[in-house]
């Protein structure tokens, strides 16, 4: 690639943001879309949609697109003869497979355990004792200060969650997810421990939320040419003055500035992708895609997004990437 110097001002925004409430939230996918486009061009492309979809409304949002009614605004805006093609970029991270690889990196140094244990999941496990094991791995890693139950309540029944998991080991085709399952049993002593500093001193960056890892990754992105990024993001409350500084740290981000969506044309659009990226990639995950819609998406769709689903990922990211 040739090298380009100077920088380059990227409109982001995201969809699907719970926090660190990643098992018992709204959305099952997080969604954080960049855009380089022109103001004057992003204002275009806006009127176009408002013209073509004469809603009301005086700010539209993803939704506006996803209804059926609009279909063929949505396949414009997508298509490579719209106005987004090779200009954007998205970034998705399936909230399950992003946990599990949290949990598993932090009590065991190593998180590529997390795609077998994955694999395996509710259809081994049961949905029932899956769906424990992740809110129990969700609430040891969420610190948020101080709490009613006793502190070491998260790390017993973390750890009663890994024992029903491991009752089913003989079950696992998979020698790999119950090998991770034997060593988590043997991780108590850390999860505590975890538990305890993470108690005492909370960390500027949080461990499960999954927009601060998703601006490192655009940085990276849109910084490959050699120029400076400077990203104009919308207001988000995780993004503070302290966490902007650790981003301006940590990748290679000129900059970062906070502005409202309605106030920037170039932050609308990447509010519109985000959404409509959710909504694509969750219905893919869920076995309800839409081959159409899939298919536009699929050359936005960074190929290092975190996804664990190995038939979805077939989808969204194209078979090379399977």
């Amino acid at each position: 690639m040739t090298r380009q110097y100077g920088e380059v001002e990227i409109a982001c925004d995201e969809s699907g943001s719970d926090g660190e409430n990643l098992t018992g939230g709204n959305t099952d996918v997080f969604a954080h879309a960049s855009v380089d486009v022109p103001m004057e061009s992003a204002a275009t492309a806006i009127r176009e949609i408002r013209d073509r979809i004469r809603s009301p409304a005086e700010e539209y949002k993803a939704n506006h697109l996803l209804r059926e009614k609009h279909r063929a605004v949505l396949e414009w805006l997508l298509a490579p003869s719209g106005p987004l093609h090779g200009r954007a970029y998205v970034h998705l991270t399936e909230k399950t497979f992003f946990m599990v690889e949290r949990v598993l990196d932090l009590l065991l140094g190593d998180p590529a355990g997390a795609l077998p244990l994955c694999r395996a999941g509710a259809d081994t496990f049961g949905a029932d004792r899956w769906k424990e094991f992740l809110a129990a791995a969700n609430a040891l890693l969420r610190v948020r200060g101080e709490t009613d139950s006793p502190p070491e309540a998260p790390v017993d029944a973390f750890f009663r969650a890994v024992d029903a998991l491991a009752r089913q080991a003989p079950e696992l085709r998979d020698p790999d997810a119950a090998d991770v399952l034997r060593l988590l049993g043997g991780a108590r002593s850390r999860a505590a421990d975890h538990r305890a500093r993470r108690l005492a001193a909370p960390p500027l960056i949080p461990l499960l939320n999954p927009l601060l890892p998703a601006i490192v990754r655009t940085a990276a992105h849109w910084s490959t040419d050699g120029r400076t990024v400077l990203l104009v993001h919308d207001r988000q409350n995780m993004l503070t003055d302290e966490r902007i500084e650790w981003l301006k740290g940590t990748a290679r981000i000129g900059g970062l500035r906070l502005a409202v969506a309605r106030d920037d044309t170039r932050v609308q659009l990447a509010d519109f992708l985000a959404g409509i990226a959710r909504s694509i990639a969750s219905h893919e995950l869920n076995g309800r895609g839409d081959a159409t819609l899939t298919a536009l998406l699929r050359p936005y769709v960074d190929t290092r997004s975190v996804w664990g689903d190995e038939h979805s990922r077939g989808q969204l990211f194209g078979a090379a990437h399977n």
